[in-house]
């Protein structure tokens, strides 16, 4: 290829050099540069890449994008942008043949319900027989293939890399997350979706390294609704009007409490000994009776934006519910254990917001005992322990305590910040710190009729240890246990 294939979509000033000069590559790293790369140089908050041109140019690297002006030989292409991210995300694309556009781009957004709603429209897709590709908070996934990624939206170049293997693998659909990050950080420009879901949106993620305040959040959210043809969105977020307003996709609206152009009636909460769910009437977009196999009144919503996204596409509506009475998602109110004795739940509930959605959730289910085991995570903001060790002491009938990612801090250190919130309760606890002895005792002390509620890690299959990540699953810990058991 040459460059000139590769810079349509970019606005850009050719400082120096040719259009015509032979590239095969896109690196922001610069240890990857090499003859025929274009090397993209970006100004981030602790490191600017500027710095090792002379690197990547005695590496044989010869066309530069940059953000200032430079000095280069003059044998050296320098095109400057005015945003490094930007321009590898575009570059990115054009150098995987722009994938995406080769297939139905779903893309969904909102402060929770993003992971288990992608999983619920995968789940549904395939159910009617189109292979589909994913990509979220618990990696990536092509058909039953998983990939291990670092962010919730990964960065520009490794996206495009995915969605290359997708449609290469003959995927019809991609599901994604699409966090307010991925705008922030540049990471999906280019990208418009066929279809896209706002969920909700709350005060989160507003704080050092995230959204400086909840304005820039709901702005970087609303992106989504301006790169989309079609988004449904949430009609009884109480933010709905600023949702909307501006939007350049149609809009298209989901409800449980008013009329919209999708909504539940007869929301049932189902706890039995092989079904734990929801089962609601869905009418307007379809009319359509669904038993969905998470409980929650959110998980209505999720599963009523998936339904709704599903509905343009003209698939089969029995598979629909089949997918939807049997979906299982990762670590998102994943129910790992049923038995005439209790029912455990692991979840990824990690902070005050989702942590008392859950509880109340599960109280729908009016279980005898409700007990909660968890943590918090080390190095991060103590006003987290103080209201989860509140919510858990309000909340819950039994606290189990313990660790977390404990990262660089004494597990003991957070669990007392912890109990500084359940002493502002009348909740009973107790302070296990070994995070196995915690599940175990939780089984193990099970009374007839409980719900353990096992939260704060979900799908992640480590716990972090003074920088070093070591093999845990709650998952199978607390099957090993059932077992042991006899449970």
């Amino acid at each position: 290829m040459k460059l000139k294939d590769w810079t349509k979509e970019l606005n850009y000033a050719l400082l120096q050099g040719s259009l015509s000069e032979e590239v095969n590559e896109v690196v922001y790293d610069s240890r990857k540069a090499a003859p025929g790369a274009v090397f993209v140089c970006m100004r981030g908050a602790n490191v600017d890449s500027h710095r090792f041109i002379p690197d990547v140019i005695e590496a044989g690297c010869r066309v530069l994008v940059t953000e200032k002006e430079v000095e280069a030989p003059r044998t050296v292409t320098v095109l400057r942008v005015e945003n490094g991210r930007n321009a590898l995300a575009l570059l990115s694309a054009a150098r995987f043949g722009c994938p995406a556009k080769r297939m139905t781009m779903i893309g969904v957004t909102g402060t929770k319900g993003k992971t288990t709603t992608t999983y619920m429209i995968k789940s549904i897709l395939e159910a009617c027989g189109g292979k589909t590709g994913l990509i979220g908070t618990n990696g990536a996934m092509i058909g039953e293939e998983r990939f291990k990624t670092d962010n919730t939206t990964p960065e520009s170049y490794i996206l495009q890399e995915y969605f290359a293997k997708m449609a290469d693998a003959g995927c019809k659909y991609v599901v994604m997350e699409v966090s307010s990050q991925s705008y922030l950080m540049h990471r999906v420009d280019g990208i418009f979706f066929d279809y896209a879901v706002f969920l909700n949106i709350s005060n989160d993620h507003i704080g050092p390294n995230e959204h400086a305040s909840f304005e820039e959040y709901l702005h970087y959210k609303k992106q989504l609704l301006q790169h989309s043809a079609v988004c449904l969105v949430n009609r009884d977020d109480g933010h709905f009007a600023d949702i909307a307003q501006g939007a350049a996709a149609r809009i298209e609206t989901f409800s449980l409490e008013q009329e919209a152009d999708a909504w539940a009636e007869g929301i049932r909460y189902i706890r039995e000994h092989d079904f734990v769910g929801v089962e609601f009437r869905m009418k307007g977009m379809w009319d359509l009776a669904l038993r969905v196999n998470v409980p929650g009144r959110f998980n209505v919503y999720n599963a009523l934006a998936a339904a709704g996204v599903c509905s343009h596409l003209g698939l089969d509506k029995e598979r629909v519910r089949h997918a939807l009475e049997h979906i299982q998602v990762d670590g998102r109110m994943e129910i790992v254990h049923r038995s005439p004795k209790c029912t455990v739940i692991v979840d990824y509930a990690h902070n005050a917001v989702s942590m008392e959605s859950l509880l109340m959730t599960l109280r729908d289910y009016r279980p005898k005992r409700l007990v909660c085991v968890f943590g918090c995570g080390g190095n991060r903001a103590k006003d987290r322990r103080y209201s989860m060790g509140e919510i858990g002491g309000r909340l819950a009938d039994l606290c189990i305590i313990t660790a977390d990612n404990s990262r660089f801090e004494n597990v003991e250190d957070i669990l007392a910040d912890i109990k500084t919130g359940l002493s502002r309760t009348d909740g009973a606890y107790l302070e296990i710190p070994d995070r196995r002895e915690a599940i175990e005792y939780s089984l193990a002390h099970a009374q007839e009729g409980d719900m353990i509620a096992i939260i704060g890690k979900g799908h992640e299959d480590y716990q972090e240890i003074r920088g070093v990540r070591y093999p845990f699953l709650d998952r199978s810990v607390v099957r090993e246990a059932a077992a042991r058991l006899g449970l």
